[in-house]
């Protein structure tokens, strides 16, 4: 997502920093948040903010989250009319982001490595 974008209250510019999804690895810098609507949500921390573009049209689900995650699992993007996502990473060695795509008759996972992202502290 650009910085410029708002998410939840907050420009993606005051989340992220060169956030670049490359095959399966996500690599960039999370700032740390501890004041405003997301972090107000899900506790302090840093989050991951991510915009998905041109979603399969013949999709009946499409499920993004971390896993593991901190409660919400994954969840259903198609019921957001902007494909945005925010997650909280707690621990990029152990989490990974993953998109689940069902389309009625099959159900891909896609699994993406968080370890190149650097998770900035205060």
């Amino acid at each position: 997502e650009r910085g410029e974008t708002e998410m939840f209250g907050t420009l993606v510019s005051d989340i992220q920093t060169g956030v670049v999804v490359n095959g399966n690895k996500i690599t960039g810098t999370l700032k740390y948040l501890d004041s405003g609507a997301i972090a107000d949500y899900w506790g302090a921390g840093n989050f991951l903010a991510l915009k998905f573009a041109n979603p399969d049209p013949k999709a009946t689900s499409i499920k993004v989250g971390l896993d593991p995650s901190e409660g919400s699992g994954l969840v259903e993007l198609l019921g957001d009319p902007d494909f945005n996502c925010v997650a909280k990473i707690t621990n990029k060695a152990t989490q990974k982001f993953k998109i689940v795509t069902t389309d009625g008759t099959k159900t891909t996972t896609q699994t993406f490595d968080l370890s190149g992202l650097t998770l900035l502290n205060e």
